[in-house]
């Protein structure tokens, strides 16, 4: 069973959305379960520092022993921070999606449409857990 924490929001492509100690700036990545779906992470092609995105444009790429998905934008914002570390350990997202695993750092354009995304009932109930 995958994990899903109650404090995160949740996209149906299975990205999630976790606020920071900055009220503007959500940390972004993938769920458990999309990890674990997709299998050993072995590459993560992230945007940069700068970039700019609307409510789910692609902003990168993961790459598995399985397959290349696309990784899509859950909120409007300005990339302020990518995770460094993915780019010399990928698996990160497998060891710890919602932790050390995390994609980019984004201030948000339009908070409001975190309101828009799932609660962690409706992920699980999305996913059939």
């Amino acid at each position: 069973m995958s994990k899903i924490p109650d404090d995160l929001r949740y996209t149906d492509e299975h990205e999630y959305v976790k606020q920071t100690d900055d009220s503007r700036v959500v940390q972004v990545g993938i769920t458990d379960y999309a990890q674990g779906e997709l299998g050993d992470v072995v590459y993560v092609d992230l945007p940069k520092v700068g970039s700019k995105f609307t409510r789910m444009d692609v902003f990168g790429t993961i790459e598995a022993v399985k397959a290349v998905s696309e990784l899509f934008c859950p909120v409007s914002g300005d990339v302020t921070e990518i995770n460094e570390a993915l780019e010399g350990d990928p698996s990160l997202v497998n060891r710890d999606p919602y932790g050390e695993g995390w994609m980019i750092k984004l201030r948000l354009r339009s908070p409001d449409e975190l309101n828009q995304l799932l609660s962690a009932e409706d992920y699980a109930q999305h996913i059939g857990q």
